[in-house]
C-alpha cells in the first residue's frame, strides 16, 4: 500500500465488508478511523484493535489529517463526512476501489466475482491455502465459522478476495486468478444495465492473467477468446459423497480446481476441506431433532432460491419444507417477481415477510405481491419477528418439519424467537 495513504477514514466502518477490509488496514500500519449508524461486534474489535470508532455520523468525526475517505455502497454523498471530505480536498473512494489498490501489493492476488456463491467459494480458497501451509491473506465478504474473514498473510504472496459485481468495482481488478462461480443478470440496475454489467464481467475476466469459471451462457459468451482460462463442467450430485450436496458441492470443486492452479494437489485440497466449516447464513444448520429441523440460508435471487430448495430437497427428502423468505431490495423483486413465485410454489408452504429495502426506500411491488404470486400455500404475513417466527413453528403435519429461514437481510432477527 502506498505511503501516502496511511491516515484512513471508513464510512460504514461496520459493514460486512468494510470492517475486515479496515482491519486489514490497521495490521499493514495504517492509521484507521471511522463511523457508522450502528455499532457492532466488528466495530468492537476494531476499536480493540487501534481504530478510532464513532457512532452515527457527523462531519466532526473526520481527522483533518485524513488522506482518503472509504465509503460502502450504502453511503450517500449527503453523509456529512463525505460533505467535510470534500470540503476539505480529501479523496473518496468505494471499498472496492481500497480493495484493487490493496491487490496490487501481492504478487498473487486471487479474486472471486461471480453472481452467486462468491463468500464460500472465497472462504473455501482461503480455508485450502492456510490449511496446506500457504499463510494467505484473504478477505472474505461473509462471516466465516470458527475462522477469521480476513487476515494480512505472511510474506505478500497470495491474498484471496471476494470482489462485488454490484457497483461495478470488480472491474479495477487485476488479479493473478480470476475465479467466477456464474454470471447472471443481477444488480444491472445499479451499474447502468445488463449490457454493464456484463462488459464489466469481461473486463474484470479479461484482466485476470488466469481464469477458472463454471461453463454458462453468459461466462461462454463472455471468456471465450480468454488467453489463458479453465472452463469446467458442474459436478454430479453425489461427487463428494455425503459432505457436499447440491451448489455448495459445486463450490467446493471450483475451489479445488482453483487451488490446483496456485500450485494445491487437488488430494491435498480436498482433505483441507474437510474441516472447512462453512460460511454463516450459507446452508447453516442451526436446529436438528427428530420432528423438527431449521436450516438458515441467504439465497436472494431466484437461482440461489432454486438451489437452496433443491438442496434442502435433496438433504431432507422425508420432511415437510417451509420455507420463511424475506425479499431482498424492491428492484430484485419488482425484476424476479415470477421467478421468485415460481420458486416458492415448489416448498410445500412458504411465508413471505416484507421487503428489506437495503437503501432503497420503497418500491412499486411489495412482499404481498410475491406471496400471491406464489400459489395458495404462500402467505404473506406483516408483523414482527416474534409473531413471524410463531407462524413458522405452527405446524400440525405427520412428517417432520424441515424450516428454511432465507434471505439477506436482517431475518436472521427470527432466531432470537425460534
Amino acid at each position: 500500500m502506498s505511503e501516502q495513504f496511511q491516515n484512513l477514514f471508513f464510512v460504514g466502518i461496520g459493514g460486512a465488508g468494510m470492517a475486515p477490509l479496515a482491519e486489514i488496514m490497521l495490521v499493514r500500519g495504517a492509521k484507521v478511523s471511522g463511523s457508522d449508524q450502528k455499532l457492532n461486534a466488528k466495530t468492537t474489535l476494531l476499536a480493540a484493535h487501534g481504530a478510532t470508532i464513532y457512532a452515527g455520523h457527523d462531519a466532526s468525526y473526520l481527522p483533518r489529517d485524513t488522506q482518503l475517505l472509504i465509503y460502502s455502497s450504502a453511503v450517500v454523498p449527503e453523509n456529512p463526512e463525505r460533505q467535510r471530505a470534500a470540503e476539505l480536498g480529501i479523496e473518496q473512494i468505494k471499498r472496492g476501489e481500497l480493495l484493487a489498490r490493496l491487490a496490487r501489493c501481492y504478487r498473487r492476488a486471487v479474486a472471486i466475482s461471480g453472481s452467486h456463491g462468491k463468500s464460500s467459494v472465497s472462504a473455501m480458497i482461503a480455508h485450502i491455502l492456510v490449511h496446506t501451509g500457504q499463510n494467505p491473506g484473504f478477505l472474505i465478504g461473509g462471516a466465516v465459522k470458527d475462522a477469521p474473514s480476513a487476515a494480512v498473510g505472511e510474506n505478500d504472496d497470495l491474498f484471496v478476495m471476494e470482489v462485488d459485481e454490484s457497483d461495478g468495482t470488480h472491474a479495477l481488478i487485476t488479479p493473478y486468478l480470476g475465479v467466477v462461480p456464474n454470471v447472471e443478470d443481477d444488480h444491472s440496475w445499479s451499474v447502468g444495465g445488463e449490457a454493464q454489467l456484463f462488459e464489466n464481467f469481461k473486463k474484470f475476466a479479461f484482466q485476470s492473467e488466469r481464469l477458472i469459471y463454471y461453463a454458462g451462457t453468459h461466462s461462454d459468451e463472455l471468456f471465450a477468446d480468454h488467453p489463458d482460462a479453465v472452463r469446467l463442467e458442474y459436478p454430479p450430485h453425489g461427487f463428494f459423497g455425503d459432505k457436499w450436496y447440491g451448489f455448495q458441492a459445486w463450490n467446493a470443486y471450483l475451489a479445488i480446481k482453483a487451488a490446483e492452479l496456485l500450485g494445491i494437489d487437488s488430494v491435498s485440497a480436498e482433505h483441507a476441506l474437510e474441516s472447512f466449516a462453512g460460511v454463516e447464513r450459507r446452508m447453516s444448520l442451526r436446529y436438528n431433532s427428530e420432528k423438527l429441523v431449521i436450516v438458515e440460508d441467504y439465497a436472494h435471487h431466484p437461482t440461489e432460491l432454486a438451489s437452496s430448495i433443491g438442496t434442502l430437497r435433496l438433504s431432507y427428502p422425508t420432511h415437510h419444507l417451509r420455507v420463511v423468505f424475506q425479499p431482498h431490495r424492491y428492484a430484485r423483486l419488482q425484476k424476479y417477481l415470477t421467478g421468485f413465485g415460481g420458486e416458492l410454489a415448489k416448498a410445500d408452504s412458504a411465508i413471505v415477510t416484507p421487503v428489506f429495502a437495503a437503501w432503497c426506500e420503497k418500491g412499486a411491488i411489495d412482499g404481498g405481491d410475491l406471496a400471491f404470486a406464489s400459489g395458495e400455500h404462500v402467505r404473506y404475513l406483516d408483523a414482527t419477528w416474534e409473531r413471524i417466527a410463531k407462524a413458522a413453528l405452527d405446524y400440525r403435519g405427520e412428517r417432520p418439519l424441515l424450516l428454511a429461514i432465507i434471505g439477506a437481510g436482517d431475518i436472521d432477527q427470527i432466531f432470537n424467537y425460534l
